[in-house]
């Protein structure tokens, strides 16, 4: 069925190619909501990124949305839970180049800087029929934009601190009605001696932290050409490289080092036509990382082609095909993987107020084929006035994750004979939104989840090795608020966010299931700003509830609710030049808290922002 549909989109349905002028087009970006129908997405706007640009993706997201982020200190490892799955549930692409480790199955935010990207998408719920291996739990979206005709553009942004953080930023682009280049560079340093209260010794004392400091350099390069009317071709690449003191548990007196760098490049070509763009697309993926003296190398190459067309004026398609090709290199092992994938998406706009989507998905890895993979997804526009619109969303689809190299060939333990893991899921999701003076977007959504062959490292002797051993059953609900109206001069914006999640391991005790370790059945988050004749005053907090530190819950880590504040002047301007400052204070309370157990946190800190517009 995958295969006659593929045949029939590509080659039944064939697009004209006429001339589509692009004078007044930036460079194309295929809409990743066009086919999601019936699931939730979050986009950041522009002026979020910027006032996040000298903190990390990590706080983001932490703060912007109800993902739980799980941080092993400060600028640690962060990893991303979404509706109560792990880490390796979670696909994360840049300029849709996968940029997981195939190794680990997974990325750590805090090496993925803000200041290397111009947009940020959520997607939550299983979509591997849309986006393929990993997104069981949700995908992160990260992307460049280009513009054109825009001439000489620059920026320069500073960032200093409390425990020694000093951040720096560089960009500058030129670009005409035919070509665009953007260049970034940063450098981001921590020395995170903060103080915390040590409860592994007697009596709980205060001590400095004395081995987190951390170092980011990197840079991106962005170019795109209009080669005609009917062709576009845009390149990027990202150098990034991190090296960090590994702060270490309470209680504890190692002094570990890791050393990550990384090398990504991606190429796509655009040919247009009427109502259809056919896209080449090969991307190389380079990660090195260092612990201590261990160096663990994975090397991955893509080639890609897909066609995206309209069939009239109610249906649009897209069918393609990617090729994967891993080289790794680690400490215990080396290895080579390939993986093929064949997909196609397609909607039918039934009228305005209804839209239809369904995606197919085959992919195929060291010679075994994962089960094919569906979903089917809708919005019903089912009121809509001068006052308000009321939208039905629902959608259900599978997903699927398969063993990561170490899972399969670590040495020893791995093992090879692993079965991927799978998932079902459905969503169902009413969004309200108040029109006028005082606007208010609202959405609740109903989740529900089921994760079989959940991979789990348990000890065989004195080795330990994975197996297909967890089923796992998550189901919760999701309020997203945002409200924004103006008294007199005061511009007013209000976010709301609040989640329950119930993620149960229904392995060992059927009859009384335990909620996944580190995974919060509540978790909330607030944004208040006040704008007036440019000056800006925000204030802000996320709440976490309690955690189980282990198995069989018999140990409960704390709730905690975190307050931030800030103060930026945005329409500061000498001549042509804008130079926006910025005042915050993150940790308001001086809040004594740990994420994870034994992993000190910084109290309360203060940022200086600097930006100059050239």
């Amino acid at each position: 069925m995958t295969l006659l549909f593929w045949v029939f989109s590509v080659f039944g349905l064939v697009p004209e190619q006429d001339t589509v002028s692009l004078e007044q087009v930036e460079v194309y970006a295929p809409a990743l909501d066009r086919f999601a129908q019936g699931q939730k997405l979050i986009n950041f706007e522009s002026k979020v990124l910027e006032s996040y640009s000298a903190r990390s993706l990590a706080e983001l997201l932490q703060e912007q949305s109800p993902v739980f982020i799980r941080q092993y200190g400060a600028g640690m490892l962060a990893s991303p839970s979404f509706r109560g799955t792990s880490a390796g549930h979670t696909a994360i692409f840049w300029n849709g180049l996968p940029i997981n480790s195939p190794s680990l199955g997974q990325s750590d935010l805090s090496i993925l800087p803000l200041e290397a990207i111009d947009q940020a998408q959520l997607h939550f719920g299983s979509s591997g029929a849309l986006f393929g291996n990993e997104a069981i739990g949700g995908s992160l979206h990260l992307n460049s934009k280009t513009d054109f005709g825009k001439g000489f553009e620059g920026k320069i942004a500073q960032t200093v601190g409390s425990f020694g953080l000093f951040n720096t930023a560089l960009s500058g682009g030129f670009s005409s009605n035919k070509f665009s280049s953007k260049t970034r560079v940063y450098r981001q340093f921590a020395l995170n001696d903060f103080s915390f209260r040590d409860i592994s010794r007697p009596g709980s004392p205060e001590v400095n932290e004395d081995h987190a400091q951390t170092e980011q350099r990197g840079m991106v390069q962005d170019l795109a050409w209009n080669i005609s009317d009917k062709s576009q071709l845009k390149a990027a690449f990202w150098w990034n490289k991190a090296e960090r003191e590994i702060q270490p548990v309470m209680g504890s007196n190692t002094v570990d080092h890791q050393s990550d760098e990384s090398f990504r490049a991606v190429l796509d070509y655009f040919r247009f036509g009427t109502g259809s763009v056919w896209n080449l697309k090969a991307g190389w993926v380079q990660d090195k990382m260092i612990f201590n003296e261990s160096l663990n190398e994975t090397r991955q190459f893509f080639a890609a082609t897909d066609w995206d067309f309209a069939k009239g004026n109610s249906w649009q398609f897209k069918a393609g095909l990617r090729a994967t090709f891993i080289q790794g290199d680690l400490s215990t092992y080396s290895t080579t993987d390939q993986r093929v994938e064949l997909y196609q998406s397609g909607r039918w706009t039934a009228s305005e107020d209804l839209s239809l989507s369904l995606n197919l998905r085959q992919f195929a890895y060291l010679d075994n084929l994962v089960p094919f993979l569906p979903g089917i997804g809708g919005d019903w526009k089912f009121w809509d006035s001068d006052s308000q619109q009321l939208l039905l969303k629902a959608s259900v689809g599978k997903g699927f994750k398969i063993p990561t190299l170490n899972d399969q060939f670590w040495s020893p333990g791995g093992n090879p004979n692993l079965l991927p893991e799978e998932s079902v899921s459905g969503e169902i999701g009413l969004n309200w939104l108040k029109k006028g003076g005082f606007s208010w977007d609202q959405s609740l959504t109903y989740y529900r989840m089921q994760v079989d062959n959940w991979i789990i490292w348990l000890p065989q002797g004195s080795v330990w090795s994975p197996e297909n051993i967890r089923e796992v059953q998550n189901q919760g609900i999701e309020y997203q608020g945002k409200a924004n109206w103006k008294i007199g001069g005061i511009k007013w914006d209000l976010g709301l966010s609040y989640t329950f999640s119930e993620a149960l391991d229904l392995t060992s005790e059927p009859a009384n299931p335990r909620q996944l370790p580190y995974t919060p059945k509540h978790q909330a988050n607030g944004n208040l700003s006040a704008e007036y004749a440019g000056v800006v005053l925000n204030l802000g907090s996320f709440f976490v509830g309690q955690r189980a530190i282990g198995t069989g819950n018999a140990r409960i880590l704390d709730s905690y609710q975190i307050w931030n504040a800030g103060l930026q002047f945005s329409d500061l301007k000498w001549g042509n030049t804008r130079f926006p400052l910025s005042f915050q204070v993150l940790n308001l309370l001086d809040k004594d808290y740990q994420v994870l157990y034994l992993r000190a946190m910084p109290g309360r800190s203060y940022q200086f922002n600097l930006t100059i517009h050239l």
